[in-house]
């Protein structure tokens, strides 16, 4: 393994300090009695209180100034100045714990222990005189260098790739990014506060499925040895939750992790959180005042308004919120009535509004693009999108007014969906019809057609009772509420692409690179001629960017051609 400087010289000082017979990574428990923001916010000189102060934290900055020195410390609640004298740290004639080991053999990112008294400097900042420390931890690799002046900051460490690969850093260095999986958290407490007033039951169910029900998505699928059966990461809780209502459950809940073999983009990672909630004898006109109440609750815990900034919008989750049909949303945005549409209409429709289509899409299909592409956007504050046409609905139980429509919303927000809802499907001969529809266009190639799960439909036909069923992406209502504008902020360790390894070149491998960046592909005869190189660091070097998978060469009927790979 190739060190860095710095990280050779504190390998160095891990060794000095064993060699003091500090142990760098002592196993014994350090009692804490206190921490950063309560020493500052309750320190008082009056009452001369934190007296007899332990706490620990990691080494964020240290000012060293002769045999006194300044130093700050972070723990999870924030930042606080200690202070450090070399008579009173070492009261003896070995001065080694302060000349020694504080000032030459700790580092920015190790963490110590402290103990001591608070008080307040002649600037007024409240800090700790610390009487003794320990050594924690010894850290091997630097920290980014973060500056702070005037209340700016300098060189911080903001590269997305690199923040979001070592979370673990960007959460040491960028005190804000802990605050957001915070409000998560705060955000699911509250649904489940709300939830169990209610007096809705959390449930589990399997996350490891023989069928992939309850959503069209493409599954990752696995295999089990000692059963010999491919199994599937669920791309959806739905169908396990409503056997538990068939069960005689009143409502069930679950914050479940749902997977989907899927791309990846800003609102999408293909390990993603979803509640999803099942009450019954309810239909989806009361889900929407359910989904309202959630939204005006979770504003108010983290916000203690309802109105939150999205972006360039002010988003007001205060209830009740807009209906529109979408029928009456393609109408308004597009100029066209899909009411009683056939495929081929359908079809002709996305041709003259510009939008692609493919022959494996249904009528669902081709109406969900239509409403995506030319109405989604439209719908800022939080609105609700009603009666989705039976075809882009195969759980929905038809509309208790027109069969060709289906009792499911989606509410909107900031032209994104957040909540899918239906009045559930509780006919077990109408689902499976709907089951062999998405059959059929498996057959014509969509392979995000549902699956048809037969326990599911025997559970039908036992009787389930009138049901409405709601999920919310808990990813996107995070980044809705905290202002963040990728998924990959809200997920402590979202999906990343494998890392490359950086790759050392030598100064004739750059050069024939740099030539072939220029013309590729080249004949290979034409390029060595073009180096100057000799036989033998020419065959050196074309060999080493093929092997770093830089450049290949490849035969043809002209002769043999390189070109760049990357």
């Amino acid at each position: 393994m190739e060190l860095s400087e710095q990280e050779i010289i504190r390998r160095e000082s891990l060794k000095k300090l064993r060699e003091l017979g500090i142990d760098p990574y002592p196993a014994d428990e350090y009692k804490i009695n206190a921490t950063s923001l309560e020493i500052k916010e309750k320190f008082d000189e009056e009452k001369n209180n934190f007296q007899e102060v332990r706490l620990a934290g990691r080494i964020m900055s240290r000012r060293i100034m002769g045999k006194a020195s300044f130093a700050e410390i972070q723990d999870h609640e924030g930042r606080i100045q200690l202070y450090f004298n070399r008579d009173e740290i070492c009261p003896g004639e070995d001065k080694k714990m302060y000349n020694e080991v504080f000032k030459k053999f700790l580092d920015r990112g190790d963490i110590i222990g402290v103990e001591g008294f608070a008080f307040r400097t002649q600037m007024g900042e409240i800090t700790v005189h610390v009487k003794n420390f320990a050594v924690l931890n010894k850290s091997l690799r630097p920290l980014p260098a973060v500056k702070e002046k005037e209340g700016k900051t300098y060189d911080a460490f903001t590269d997305p790739e690199q923040r979001y690969r070592q979370r673990y850093v960007d959460l040491i260095v960028n005190p804000l990014v802990k605050d957001v999986f915070i409000k998560r958290t705060k955000i699911i407490d509250t649904m489940r506060q709300m939830f169990n007033e209610y007096g809705y039951l959390e449930v589990e169910t399997p996350i490891l499925q023989p069928i992939p029900g309850g959503a069209a998505a493409r599954p990752f699928v696995t295999h089990h040895n000692a059963l010999n059966i491919p199994l599937y990461l669920r791309i959806a809780n739905e169908l396990y939750l409503k056997r538990l209502i068939v069960g005689g459950f009143d409502g069930v809940y679950e914050f479940a992790k749902d997977f989907r073999n899927e791309g990846m983009d800003r609102t999408h990672n293909p390990e993603f959180t979803v509640m999803e909630i099942y009450v019954a004898y309810k239909d989806y006109k009361w889900m929407m005042g359910f989904t309202e109440e959630i939204c005006e609750r979770v504003a108010l815990a983290l916000h203690g308004t309802t109105k939150v900034q999205l972006g360039e919008h002010i988003i007001d989750y205060k209830t009740p919120y807009p209906r529109v049909t979408m029928t009456e949303a393609i109408k308004e945005h597009t100029g066209y009535d899909i009411s009683g549409k056939t495929e081929n209409e359908l079809r002709a429709i996305c041709d003259k509004l510009g939008i692609e289509t493919d022959p494996s899409m249904g009528k669902g299909k081709l109406i969900d693009e239509i409403f995506g592409e030319k109405c989604e956007h439209n719908y800022i504050q939080p609105t609700f999108i009603t009666d989705y046409p039976v075809e882009m609905s195969p759980l929905t139980k038809r509309h208790r007014e027109n069969p060709e429509l289906t009792e499911r919303f989606e509410l909107m927000v900031n032209g994104k969906e957040l909540a899918n809802a239906y009045s559930e499907l509780n006919d077990p001969i109408d689902q499976r019809e709907r089951f062999e529809e998405q059959l059929k266009l498996s057959e014509k190639g969509d392979d995000e057609a549902m699956f048809i799960d037969q326990d599911f439909l025997r559970a039908l036909e036992y009787g389930m009772p009138p049901t409405s069923g709601m999920g919310i992406g808990i990813d996107r209502l995070t980044m809705f509420m905290t202002n963040s504008p990728s998924i990959q902020d809200v997920l402590f360790f979202p999906q990343m692409k494998p890392e490359k390894k950086k790759v050392e070149l030598t100064e004739d491998e750059k050069m024939v690179l740099e030539l072939l960046k220029a013309v590729s592909p080249v004949d290979l005869n034409q390029l060595k001629e073009q180096t100057g190189l000799s036989n033998k660091k020419w065959d050196k070097a074309i060999k080493g960017l093929t092997k770093h998978k830089l450049a290949k060469v490849e035969k043809t009927e002209e002769g043999l051609f390189v070109e760049v790979t990357n």
